[in-house]
């Protein structure tokens, strides 16, 4: 539940605030005519995620195994894509989100077509919705516990509901840029569990050469799939099973947090530093090298408001302390 939780509470309080600015937008210009038609379109991204993680979860049951493990490890490796490519991208654009999304409303109305209004509100929800739903399918699939891993995600969604109306109402303080900068570390070490998983999956259905294939390097009096140095590159990296059993709750807390397994191979434990050394480095490096922008003082005009500055929400009720600034 933990690792859900802060996945839909990250993921769930941007699409939050997406919509608010939206919605305070469009309101500031006293056009709240068109707000059914941004709530169709948010609607139809909520259906969108739902629809295929229901489609992911029902339609796998009908596959053989092979093609269960195939489809699990393919999309989870889509889903690390998605989920690095939007660390990256909340980091290099937040501060231009808001300028962005405003704009393509004025577009929008410039048109006034129906569907322009639609797609806007769709097509900025179904973004961190379809993201949700994949990263929370792969995490059910390397769990195997839906109904804890599902509670977790709506008790996070939940709450990014909660506090995006209270941020939006200026009623609550919240300093954005380093929750986003926090979580987004967080998600590079769930994407690294969920990339070691991927590939324990496609080991297991013969895709990628493993402790599951003809490959794997096996003791020759015992005929045991061999365990340590001796087993590089497609056996056992290590196997703790006896101390920390699969299943037990040390075993799950640590796979939610960290992605690691009582037993992996070579080539997932060489994925999972890859990943996190290379990734993390290069988050690291924009996140705390960046040159700073110099705050805004009381006698300077503030510059554009950050997409994740509830500010942004209202016109007349400023949320963030200075330092709070993306």
């Amino acid at each position: 539940m933990l690792a859900t939780f802060l996945i839909g509470l990250r993921e769930g309080l941007e699409a939050a605030l997406v919509v608010g600015i939206l919605i305070a937008y469009v309101t500031r210009l006293g056009r709240r005519d068109v707000l059914p038609r941004l709530w169709v379109g948010i609607g139809l991204a909520v259906a969108l995620a739902v629809a295929i993680g229901a489609t992911l979860t029902f339609g796998s049951y009908t596959m053989t195994f092979q093609g269960q493990e195939i489809l699990g490890g393919t999309l989870s490796l889509l889903t690390v894509a998605m989920v690095t490519w939007m660390i990256f991208w909340m980091q290099k654009t937040a501060r231009h989100m808001k300028r962005s999304l405003e704009g393509g409303l004025d577009r929008a109305l410039a048109v006034g077509s129906l569907w322009a209004l639609v797609a806007i509100g769709f097509v900025s929800v179904a973004r961190e919705g379809v993201e949700t739903t994949l990263l929370l399918w792969s995490m059910v699939q390397s769990f195997g516990d839906a109904p804890a891993a599902l509670a977790g995600a709506l008790l996070g969604l939940g709450l990014a509901v909660v506090l995006g109306w209270l941020l939006a109402r200026g009623m609550l303080k919240l300093d954005l840029r380093r929750f986003f900068a926090w979580t987004g570390g967080f998600l590079i070490i769930v994407a690294a569990g969920v990339l070691a998983y991927a590939i324990h999956d496609l080991q297991e259905a013969g895709v990628f050469p493993g402790p599951f294939t003809a490959a794997a390097p096996v003791d020759a009096a015992t005929g045991a799939v061999l365990v340590g140095w001796a087993a590089f590159p497609f056996g056992w990296a290590f196997d703790v099973t006896a101390a920390i059993p699969p299943g037990s709750v040390l075993a799950t807390v640590l796979q939610a947090t960290v992605g690691f397994m009582p037993r992996m191979s070579w080539i997932q434990v060489v994925a999972w530093v890859l990943y996190v050394g290379i990734v993390g480095a290069v988050w690291a490096r924009k996140q705390f090298l960046a040159p700073a922008k110099p705050a805004a003082t009381a006698s300077t005009p503030s510059p554009e408001p950050s997409a994740a500055e509830p500010a942004a929400l209202s016109s007349s009720k400023p949320v963030l302390s200075s330092q709070g600034e993306a």
